[in-house]
């Protein structure tokens, strides 16, 4: 379609790798596909290392202009104990000016404002702007529904979520075990949960919104959040949902000394043969869980790549704002290991401190399995390049993840008790990872979970390519904005 001028649409993403990432896909499909122009507003949160690095080094800016939003000053707003969602809501209401005044300078005036749910504050801005604005979920479909649903369960049921004895039911979509409740309804009293609820309230004042999966993933769900669907009638919402998933990351183009071993390393290793072992950008473990993997990893007999970070006793979201920043060197990490074990696992396992760069390690040959915190970034990393998971889930929607991974998808398995309740043993874990890892021929499950992860790889592949269904759902957003903007 020939345009006098540019199609403009602006992104704004909150601070945290597993916002920003998404974000950052989103904006090239309509950039490559769609031909716009897209400014990503990056608010950052000017404590984690590979945030600035993944903004100044990974993007291409050709495709993409980014303006880094520096975090607004806090004082007096927030202390280091408020919870994540606390803290990131609190974080895009104080960058609300700079952001509407970004914006305001921006030529031609942008034809569409997107969001992602912490930053729904922003939509008043399209409206006086009276410009088209969604929301980015870069979640999946079943936490939208859970979320949206939230102010009528608050309505609905009385005392903890946690403490209820019957699965919560969301119309159209499938229960929601008390257990697997994202990390803001843990606690009713808390200030994320009265934040949390104000999202949902926030996504349905947008024209639509843009959700991180694929028709052919979650159908029953997203037909029951559309139009006429049994969750959309009991919001009576009339806002169109979108599945334009999955957004993952291309290996990341840049090369270091680390890169370089790790890949030498594991082109040495058989096919599927090694487990690679990480816990996302936020996640942290206490000693003795990080004592009873290393225990696990080792019985389990199979090769492993482990991401290790120094244990953190409490939340176990403590490296949300924080990730590499510390603990750099492996020599740093070691002393939290068991004794010997890094001799005696020199010639099976590689160890690398804080961050390794994910997509290029699983879409190596040789990686037969990952232990995940099952953050939905690293779930989509892990589907689009078929490798089954070990589902270790530690905060947000993570609980909510596992359990579809694990009992509806049967792309995972994953330990009896909840890592942040218990400690999960080393045999277990030994367990476990034979059970994903190629190895053991006569494991019948092995094998489902395998093939079953081969046939979700191959949709997941189909419906971002041309003509697939979220391509298709992405062109019908792009052709709304255009047609919205009006003639040029």
């Amino acid at each position: 379609m020939e345009q006098h001028k540019p199609t403009q649409v602006v992104l704004v993403s909150s601070p945290g790798l597993g916002h920003l990432i998404p974000a950052i896909e989103l904006a090239k499909r309509f950039v490559v596909h769609h031909n716009f122009k897209v400014t990503i507003l990056a608010v950052t949160s000017q404590t984690s290392g590979r945030e600035t690095h993944l903004i100044n080094s990974i993007l291409t800016p050709s495709l993409c202009h980014v303006i880094n939003i520096p975090s607004p000053d806090m004082t007096g707003l927030v202390d280091q104990n408020d919870a994540v969602v606390t803290r990131l809501c609190v974080t895009m209401r104080q960058a609300k000016h700079a952001i509407k005044s970004i914006i305001s300078k921006i030529t031609p005036r942008p034809s569409a404002l997107i969001v992602d749910i912490f930053a729904t504050e922003a939509i008043a801005i399209a409206r006086e702007l009276n410009v088209l604005t969604y929301v980015f979920v870069a979640s999946h479909a079943w936490f939208l529904s859970l979320l949206l649903y939230s102010p009528f369960l608050h309505h609905k049921i009385q005392g903890q979520y946690v403490d209820q004895k019957e699965a919560l039911k969301i119309p159209g979509c499938s229960p929601v075990r008390p257990e697997d409740v994202c990390d803001p309804m843990l606690d009713r009293s808390d200030t994320q949960y009265a934040e949390y609820l104000g999202l949902s309230n926030g996504i349905q004042q947008s024209d639509g919104v843009l959700v991180n999966t694929w028709e052919e993933l979650q159908f029953k769900t997203l037909e029951a959040l559309r139009e006429g669907g049994l969750l959309s009638q009991a919001l009576n919402m009339k806002i169109p949902v979108y599945a334009v998933g999955p957004l993952v990351r291309e290996p990341e183009l840049e090369t270091s000394s680390v890169t370089d071993s790790v890949v030498c390393w594991l082109d040495e290793q058989p096919t599927e043969s090694v487990v690679y072992v990480s816990f996302g950008s936020g996640g942290t473990m206490s000693y003795e869980q990080m004592n009873e993997l290393a225990w696990g990893l080792e019985l389990s007999g199979r090769r492993f790549v482990w991401v290790v970070r120094a244990p953190i006793e409490g939340a176990a979201d403590a490296a949300f704002f924080t990730t590499g920043n510390k603990c750099n060197q492996v020599d740093e990490v070691v002393k939290y290991l068991p004794e010997g074990f890094v001799s005696r696992n020199k010639k099976v396992g590689l160890l690398v401190p804080e961050w390794a760069q994910q997509v290029t390690i699983l879409k190596h040959r040789s990686v037969g399995g990952f232990v995940s915190h099952c953050g939905w970034g690293s779930t989509l990393e892990s589907l689009t390049n078929g490798v089954p998971m070990i589902a270790w889930p530690l905060y947000a929607e993570q609980r909510m993840n596992a359990t579809m991974l694990a009992e509806e998808l049967g792309l995972a398995v994953r330990p009896k008790v909840l890592p942040t309740k218990k400690v999960v043993q080393r045999e277990e874990i030994a367990r476990m990872v034979r059970e994903v890892v190629q190895g053991d021929d006569e494991n019948a499950k092995t094998n489902r979970v395998r093939e079953r992860m081969k046939e979700v790889q191959r949709s997941a592949i189909k419906a971002s390519s041309e003509g697939g269904s979220s391509y298709v759902a992405l062109s019908h957003v792009a052709k709304t904005i255009v047609g919205a903007d009006g003639p040029n």
